[in-house]
């Protein structure tokens, strides 16, 4: 996963830009709102507006909320970060990925108009997005936070029509503090005066703040449990609120915590004003897609398999995440499963780890070439208590793993940039 699109515009665009400020990851709105005045204020000029913050569960949600708006018959932008395969995935304007042309000629007039002036490359990425949804037509923008929340970039917009705030856990503890409340607090950041905000099942210390955080600017928190229910049946799942109750579909991405995802997503949309009706939500809910969010693989890498062998890649990432991931793999105890695991640096391979190990028959630790900074495989042995083995690679490990008796599964997990490189060799 690159910070950009292949090519020289692309290129030499984003190395000048990366000299413009010395570190990566800095929070703040001040170089951004400067920018973005210089540019005519395209964050003012933006169709209603969700914004998505949360640990565990942006991405997924941001997927139903697009799903549903598109199933009733409205252009939807969309912003969402890290991209898999490809850049233009952050960017969708009316329901298209940006193409190379336009996002290069935004990005370009960007530059230009910041004059050298400090600025971060996920900074300009965000005026780029924004700038590109003012110029085109939409009933709806989906923007899930970078980092954080009350200083990420995606924070410079005025109150959004809703917010959503999606499952916390530890995770980016160098930028958002240490402890889930001091976590929270950065989440909640995306609430502005009287802005209506749903969230879902969350740790109660969590919660706590998020609460504490509306009351102070008198917005309107919609908690799960409370407000709104969502819960699994036989044949989908069930949906209550103080308008009613709805039957719907069980959500197209897979896993129990998908329940949560759905049920956030359309209590954010209700609270927005949008009018869509049930059979929007429901088709929505039913078709929604978001790759590497326990995607079933059948290209390259799955062909590796034996015949009625299954193989699954979830780019889940942290002990939140892990906790998740254990959950839904109960539900697997049919056949043997074989858990090949890759990690960024500085996440908690441990914590991520240890919910899985229960269900794994056989756990490998990998790290493929062009992974963004991977984790070196010999500390995933460490954390998993030294029951992984050594892939090295995924190819390596797939080749490695027993195939005699049953079918089995395979699922390999742990990184989005590790997701990004399984996903380009699937399809190659």
């Amino acid at each position: 996963m690159s910070d950009a699109p292949r090519g020289g515009r692309f290129d030499a665009i984003v190395e000048r830009l990366h000299a413009l400020h010395p570190r990566m990851i800095d929070l703040s709105l001040e170089r951004l709102e400067r920018l973005l005045a210089t540019l005519g204020n395209p964050e003012r000029r933006l169709p209603p507006v969700i914004h998505v913050a949360g640990t565990n569960g942006k991405g997924s949600t941001c997927a139903f909320l697009r799903a549903m708006a598109e199933a009733a018959g409205l252009r939807v932008h969309v912003y969402t970060s890290p991209h898999l395969v490809r850049f233009n995935e952050r960017i969708r304007i009316a329901g298209a990925l940006v193409s190379d042309a336009d996002l290069a000629d935004a990005l370009e007039q960007i530059e230009q108009v910041n004059a050298g002036a400090s600025i971060t490359v996920f900074e300009v990425i965000t005026a780029a997005a924004l700038l590109l949804f003012a110029r085109a037509p939409a009933e709806l923008c989906v923007l899930e936070v970078g980092l954080g929340g009350r200083l990420d970039a995606t924070n410079v917009i005025p109150p959004a029509a809703a917010g959503a705030i999606t499952s916390i856990s530890i995770d980016h503890q160098d930028w958002l503090g240490d402890t889930l409340a001091q976590i929270a607090a950065e989440k909640a950041g995306i609430i502005k005066p009287g802005m209506w905000v749903a969230t879902g099942a969350q740790p109660a210390e969590a919660l706590a703040v998020i609460q504490a955080t509306a009351d102070r600017v008198a917005a309107t928190l919609l908690a799960r449990g409370r407000d709104w229910t969502a819960e699994a049946t036989a044949e989908g799942m069930r949906y209550a609120d103080g308008s009613g109750v709805l039957d719907l579909p069980r959500p197209a991405l897979p896993g129990p915590h998908q329940i949560d995802n759905a049920g956030i997503a359309l209590t954010a949309m209700r609270a927005s004003g949008l009018l869509i009706p049930p059979t929007a939500q429901a088709r929505g809910l039913a078709s929604a897609e978001w790759p590497a969010r326990m995607q079933r693989l059948h290209g390259r890498l799955a062909a590796m398999l034996p015949a009625g062998w299954e193989m699954w890649l979830d780019g889940g990432h942290n002990a939140g995440a892990g906790e998740i991931l254990g959950q839904h793999l109960a539900s697997w105890r049919d056949r043997p499963l074989h858990v090949l695991a890759g990690m960024k640096r500085s996440k908690d391979a441990g914590g991520f780890i240890r919910p899985l190990l229960a269900h794994a028959t056989t756990l490998w630790a990998v790290a493929e070439p062009g992974q963004h900074l991977a984790q070196p495989v010999e500390d995933i042995v460490a954390a998993s208590g030294g029951v992984a083995r050594i892939g090295p690679t995924v190819t390596d490990a797939l080749r490695a793993i027993p195939k005699f008796g049953e079918p089995a599964r395979v699922l390999i997990c742990g990184s989005l940039y590790l997701a990004g490189e399984v996903l380009k060799a699937d399809a190659s």
